[in-house]
């Protein structure tokens, strides 16, 4: 086999954020007695996703982030509610929030026994580690790398450097770094010098400048790559 080692994002490729995000948003803003409506999930998630395209540009601080999204989510929305307070209440809930995309656990298990496997997320310390000490695939990493506990995030090469002295520098060619992410798992893979495969369960269009090796709609995809590469 071509590959000898897998990297594999968390949230979005493994782990069903979109289910888990959702209810955090609701669990939280009902908690402060906020009635909650679904349009403010969907605000939730546009402003999260700029925070994190800017963290990702290295503009902003993880710190920073987790507490200026509530601020603007509750700017939108009409509230008056301590941001600071609310993120850690919505941390703690997301952290609940261990629900694997389908066929997740078979597949990862399956590929640990042919290939090596590192887990290498930007999510949050608090919310990752309580969310992989719940899920039955943790066992099949040989590492795991989170951005907040190593100071770097994808796609910034440092986190690929880490990962790869954990797999004790194998040559780039029998690494495929596997996500959902166009601007942090394929980008970080392509600037490292890597192959990538992006998981498009959705068929979105490509809209990054980006150069992708495999793409994938179901995990199980995975499997005929690893077996033939």
């Amino acid at each position: 086999m071509r590959y000898k080692w897998l990297l594999l994002d968390a949230d979005g490729t493994l782990f069903d954020y979109d289910q888990a995000e959702a209810s955090a948003v609701q669990k939280t803003l009902e908690q402060i007695g906020v009635r909650f409506e679904p349009r403010y999930t969907q605000l939730y998630r546009q402003i999260n996703a700029r925070m994190w395209r800017a963290f990702e540009q290295g503009k902003v601080s993880q710190a920073w982030l987790k507490i200026r999204r509530f601020e603007l989510l509750f700017e939108a929305i009409g509230v008056e509610s301590d941001p600071e307070t609310i993120s850690v209440r919505y941390l703690q809930n997301l952290a609940d929030g261990s629900q694997l995309i389908e066929g997740a656990e078979e597949v990862v298990r399956r590929l640990s026994e042919k290939v090596g496997l590192v887990l290498i997320t930007n999510g949050l310390q608090m919310v990752q580690r309580s969310r992989l000490a719940k899920s039955p695939i943790v066992g099949y990493f040989t590492d795991i790398l989170i951005s907040e506990e190593v100071g770097a995030a994808k796609p910034d090469g440092r986190i690929f450097d880490m990962a790869f002295g954990m797999m004790n520098n194998p040559r780039k060619a029998e690494v495929l770094m596997v996500g959902d992410s166009l601007t942090s798992d394929i980008k970080g893979g392509n600037d490292y010098g890597i192959d990538t495969c992006w998981f498009n369960p959705t068929r979105k269009p490509c809209d990054q400048d980006v150069r992708i090796t495999y793409e994938i709609h179901h995990l199980g995809e995975l499997l005929s790559i690893v077996e033939a590469a």
